[in-house]
Parts: structure tokens; C-alpha cells; sequence
């Protein structure tokens, strides 16, 4: 092992400290990445093989979600002050050191936002937002792009903040049938961005981290992503997106409003 190497391998180490000893020591024994497979070269490195896709806004529309608060709190909008806040405290908790699910969080989430609108909030609606939740449909271009990156010869799996359940929201939306593998935050207890997370899908993938592209609507989850190691990022800006131009932040090198745009620029790019 290289200085270089074991440098790398010590800092994995001190990211694992909040893991159990079994998945801590699995993720350390993969810290070198050996690859199952040989990985496609681009012209300045690797290229991804595997696209790993959130699910959450990324792929399912969370504006379903919308009628529970245009009820509770009058408006609307206050469903993107939630999932903002959902997506602060779930970094938080992670950086922090405790842990609870995405769905406990959301309807903490809830209740902390009733009580900063001063608005009150019965059990009906945290069961309806947790429904609906669970039931978004997915966006209309959804299906036909993940038939085109699959058709491409893309391996396709899907990645969630969400608590793994049965079914799925992937598959209460209908696109069960493209993903290979559906992988939850739950097993390294620690949400995304956090390194755990990407380094577990390579491993039970059972591949480099460079053979992963990340498929997400949110920067910080693209980022995360690449400062893994995945080779490859994509942003879907649905409108409400966009990068984020700060110097020494990883850039998707995708950018594309749905996945019809990302089917496009990954078989122009990341196929060879």
C-alpha cells in the first residue's frame, strides 16, 4: 500500500466511527476498492457504469405532498420550508451523532414548522403526509428516461434518504422494473451527503467507487457523491434547481432539466 493509499484509508476510518462493527468493518475491508469489474475510461478517467438515483423529488414528485399544507398551514409553499428543513436536520443528526428515519424527522419536521406558523396539527395529517409520502407518482418523464440509460446499457439502482419498507415508494410509483438494487441510508445510519452512504452501495455493489454516477435533483447530494468518489454526477433541475458555482465545489457534469435531458448527455458522455 502506497503513503498516498494509506493516508486515504486512515481518513475513511475516522468517517466510520458512528457505524456498527460489522458494517464499519465491511466498508474498511473495501476501502482499496478493488473492482469486480474493469471500468470504461473516458478520456480523462473513468466514467460511470452504475447511475444511482435518489428518489425522493429526483424521481417521485413531491408536490403531491402539497394538499396537507394548504390545509394545515394555509399555503402551499410551506411544503418546500419542510422538505428544506427535513433535509437540514437529517444532515444535522448525521453530523451530530444521533439517529432517526426520515419519516420520524418528517413529522417532527411538521410539528416544529406548526409551531413556528402557530397552527395545529392533528394526528389525520401527519398520517396523510406519511401516505402520501410514500405514494408520490413519479415524474412523467421518469419512465422513458430510465428506459433510454437502461436500453444505453446503464446499470440502474436506486438510493434513498428514506427508511427501506415494502413496497417501496420506487415500486408504489411503478419503477421497480429498472432498478437492479433499491438502497436505503438506514444500514449506515447516517443520511446523505455523508461519505458512508456512497462508500456502501459500491461495496454492496461490490464495485470501485468510480464505476457510480450519482442522479440527484439536489447539489448536495451530487457533491457528496463526488467527493466519495463517484466518477460521475447529474443534476435534474426540475425547474426549482440549479448548480451551485462556488470555486473547489465538485460540478455535476450533467446538468439537465428531467430525465429525458439526462438520457441525452449521459449516452453522449458516459457511453463509450
Amino acid at each position: 500500500m502506497t503513503e498516498e493509499q494509506d493516508h486515504a484509508l486512515l481518513a475513511r476510518r475516522g468517517l466510520f466511527s458512528g457505524l456498527g462493527t460489522a458494517a464499519a468493518a465491511g466498508l474498511i475491508a473495501t476501502a482499496g476498492f478493488t473492482p469486480a469489474q474493469a471500468q470504461t475510461q473516458g478520456p480523462t478517467g473513468p466514467v460511470p457504469s452504475i447511475l444511482v438515483f435518489d428518489i425522493n423529488e429526483t424521481t417521485l414528485d413531491i408536490d403531491y405532498t402539497a394538499p396537507v399544507f394548504a390545509r394545515v398551514f394555509g399555503n402551499k409553499a410551506v411544503l418546500r420550508e419542510w422538505f428544506a428543513q427535513l433535509i437540514l436536520y437529517s444532515d444535522a443528526i448525521s453530523l451530530a451523532g444521533p439517529y432517526a428515519t426520515f419519516f420520524e424527522l418528517g413529522e417532527g419536521v411538521l410539528k416544529m414548522l406548526a409551531d413556528i406558523h402557530r397552527v395545529s396539527v392533528q394526528p389525520s395529517d401527519v398520517e396523510e403526509l406519511r401516505h402520501r409520502f410514500a405514494t408520490m407518482p413519479a415524474h412523467p418523464d421518469v419512465e422513458q428516461g430510465l428506459t433510454r440509460l437502461k436500453a444505453a446499457g446503464f446499470r440502474l439502482v436506486a438510493f434513498t434518504n428514506s427508511p427501506p419498507v415494502h413496497p417501496s415508494p420506487a415500486e408504489n410509483a411503478g419503477l421497480g422494473k429498472f432498478f437492479e438494487r433499491e438502497f436505503s441510508i438506514d444500514r449506515v445510519r447516517r443520511f446523505k451527503p455523508a461519505p458512508q452512504c456512497y462508500y456502501m452501495v459500491a461495496e454492496e455493489l461490490g464495485v470501485e467507487l468510480s464505476a457510480c454516477g450519482m442522479v440527484a435533483a439536489h447539489v448536495w447530494d451530487t457533491l457528496g457523491a463526488q467527493s466519495a468518489g463517484y466518477s460521475g454526477a447529474a443534476l435534474i433541475t426540475r425547474g426549482v434547481n440549479a448548480p451551485l458555482h462556488v470555486r473547489n465545489i465538485p460540478q455535476p457534469q450533467i446538468v439537465a432539466p428531467d430525465f429525458i435531458g439526462l438520457a441525452d448527455q449521459a449516452g453522449r458522455l458516459w457511453r463509450r
